[in-house]
């Protein structure tokens, strides 16, 4: 499988993992202290080829993530569920299986802003996605079926609004879920 954009991931280790894998070219950010030089070179490679971010599903890794997205708009993000990349000790992007890594590059989101919302927060709130026991779980199921990688409330709100992702869409998970 050949990669056009070039994917951004943390380390050597998912560098070789991907290349082992797929044909692509890949940025290491070399952890989650990200470098004016590698942020220069993302936003270039953004526009000449496309960019995936493909971070760990830990908290650094969302980091970078959050970081290169505000710096570098259009951005393609691809997300692994946190229990299928990890080990007894460790969790990242390289201890995925190439079927995961396969249909996470395969089903990839951009987030972009947009001055219309598709989902008011008031909406987002009835639907049971925050303020009640139960909203935790919840958020989790709407989260991987639009593969959005983990959130909290507001992160979940945020990201269902810049991936256009319209209110019917997210009831109907809902609705599923209950």
């Amino acid at each position: 499988m050949k990669i056009r954009e070039v994917i951004v991931v943390e380390g050597k280790n998912d560098t070789a993992v991907l290349k082992g894998y797929f044909d692509c070219d890949t940025i290491e950010t070399h952890g989650s202290c990200l470098s004016e030089f590698t942020l220069n070179l993302i936003e270039s490679m953004q526009k000449k080829r496309g960019v995936i971010i493909f971070t760990d599903p830990d908290y650094p890794g969302e980091r970078i993530r959050t970081q290169i997205n505000q710096r570098v708009r259009g951005c393609k993000n691809a997300f692994v569920p946190k229990e299928m990349a990890k080990t007894s000790k460790k969790v990242g992007v390289e201890h995925a299986s190439k079927k995961v890594l396969e249909e996470a590059l395969r089903k990839c989101v951009t987030f972009d802003e947009q001055d219309e919302k598709f989902i008011t927060l008031t909406q987002y709130q009835e639907l049971g996605l925050s303020g009640r026991p139960e909203s935790a779980a919840l958020r989790e199921k709407v989260s991987k079926h639009f593969r959005l990688g983990h959130c909290n409330a507001k992160t979940l709100y945020k990201r269902l609004l810049m991936a256009n992702i319209q209110y019917e869409e997210v009831e109907e998970i809902c609705r599923r879920a209950v």
